[in-house]
C-alpha cells in the first residue's frame, strides 16, 4: 500500500477513516451545541457526551412497532443510516480522493440526501397518525425548498470549475484560494448555511428540543419511534447535521484536507476544529433567536435560493 490517496487501497482506508470519523463526532457534536446552548443560557448543561449516552440506552431497548404499519416503518431507520454512510464515504471531508470520489458528484450526494428524508416521511405517513401526516407533510415541503438551493449553490461554485465533482471543486479551491472570498462563494455559503438550517431541523425552522408544539417537523415523525429504531434515527440525524457542516467547511475553508495517508492525522484534527466552530456558531445563534412562524419558514428559504441564485448568475459574470 502506497502512501498517495489515489491508491486504491489506501483509498478505501481514506473512505473508512471519514465513515468512522462522522459516526463517532456526529453525537459529540450535537452534545457540544446542547452544551453551548446550556452555558449561554445560565445552565451547566448535561455534557458534551450525554448524545452517546443516550444512544447506548436506546440501543439496548427493543423497538415498539405500531400496530398497522407494514415494513417500511422498521426499514425508514436502517435506510436513513445507510444514505448517511454512503454519503460520509462519498464526499470530501477528510480528503477529496475516497474510494467513491469519481461519483461524489453534486447531483448523487443531494439525491442520496433527500432520499433519507423521503423515506423518513413515507415512514411516518405509514403509521397513520396526525402527528405523523402533518410532519410528513411540513417535511416534504422544506425539502422542496431546501434541495433546489443547495443544487443552485454548489452549481455556482462548479461554473469555474467545469465540474459538478465535490472532490474537484475542492480541488480547486485549495489550488487558488482567493475563490473562497469571491462574491459567488460568499453567496453561495451564506444560502448553504441557511439551508443547513432548515435540513437538519434547528432554530429558527424547527425546535429539536421540543416533542410538544404544533408546529414541530422533525420530532413529529419520529414520535412512534423507540428502543433501536429511534436509536437509529437519533444517530442518522447527528450524522446529516456533521456531513452538512462538514461539506460546508470543506468547500469554503479547505484548507487541512489530506493529500496522502500521512496528512490523515492533521485532516482530523482540521475537520473536527471546523465542525465544531461551525456548530458552535450555530447553537450561539440558536440562543438569540425564536422560531418562525411555520408559514414563514418559506419565506426564509425562498430568500436562501435568491441567494443561491445570486450566486450562480455572479459567478458566470465573473468566470
Amino acid at each position: 500500500m502506497t502512501d498517495s490517496l489515489q491508491d486504491p487501497v489506501t483509498a478505501v482506508v481514506a473512505s473508512l477513516a471519514q465513515v468512522a470519523v462522522v459516526v463517532l463526532v456526529a453525537p459529540l457534536l450535537v452534545g457540544l451545541m446542547r452544551q453551548v446552548r446550556a452555558r449561554m443560557e445560565g445552565r451547566v448543561g448535561a455534557g458534551v457526551w450525554q448524545p452517546w449516552r443516550d444512544l447506548r440506552k436506546l440501543f439496548r431497548r427493543q423497538p415498539v412497532t405500531p400496530v398497522g404499519t407494514t415494513w417500511a416503518f422498521r426499514a425508514a431507520p436502517l435506510l436513513l443510516v445507510a444514505t448517511a454512510l454512503v454519503v460520509a464515504a462519498t464526499i470530501p471531508l477528510l480528503t477529496t480522493h475516497t474510494v467513491l470520489d469519481r461519483v461524489a458528484d453534486l447531483f448523487a450526494v443531494v439525491g442520496l440526501l433527500t432520499l433519507g428524508t423521503v423515506v423518513l416521511a413515507l415512514a411516518a405517513l405509514n403509521t397513520g397518525t396526525a402527528f405523523g401526516g402533518m410532519g410528513a407533510s411540513r417535511e416534504v415541503t422544506v425539502l422542496a425548498l431546501v434541495e433546489p438551493t443547495i443544487l443552485v449553490a454548489v452549481f455556482a461554485l462548479s461554473a469555474r470549475v467545469g465540474s459538478t465533482n465535490l472532490g474537484q471543486l475542492v480541488d480547486a479551491a485549495l489550488h487558488d484560494p482567493l475563490r473562497v472570498v469571491s462574491p459567488a462563494s460568499l453567496l453561495a455559503a451564506a444560502a448553504l448555511l441557511v439551508v443547513t438550517v432548515a435540513e437538519t431541523g434547528r432554530l429558527p425552522v424547527d425546535n429539536p428540543a421540543t416533542h410538544l408544539e404544533l408546529t414541530m417537523l422533525h420530532e413529529a415523525m419520529v414520535l412512534e419511534y423507540s428502543g433501536v429504531d429511534l436509536g437509529l434515527v437519533e444517530l442518522a440525524a447527528s450524522m446529516r447535521l456533521t456531513l452538512l457542516l462538514g461539506l460546508v467547511a470543506s468547500l469554503f475553508t479547505p484548507w487541512g484536507i489530506a493529500t496522502s495517508l500521512a496528512g490523515l492525522p492533521l485532516a482530523l484534527v482540521a475537520f473536527t476544529a471546523k465542525v465544531a466552530v461551525l456548530a458552535a456558531a450555530l447553537a450561539a445563534a440558536e440562543v438569540l433567536l425564536a422560531k418562525l412562524r411555520l408559514f414563514r419558514v418559506p419565506e426564509l428559504l425562498a430568500g436562501s435560493f435568491v441567494l443561491a441564485l445570486l450566486a450562480a448568475t455572479t459567478s458566470f459574470f465573473l468566470a
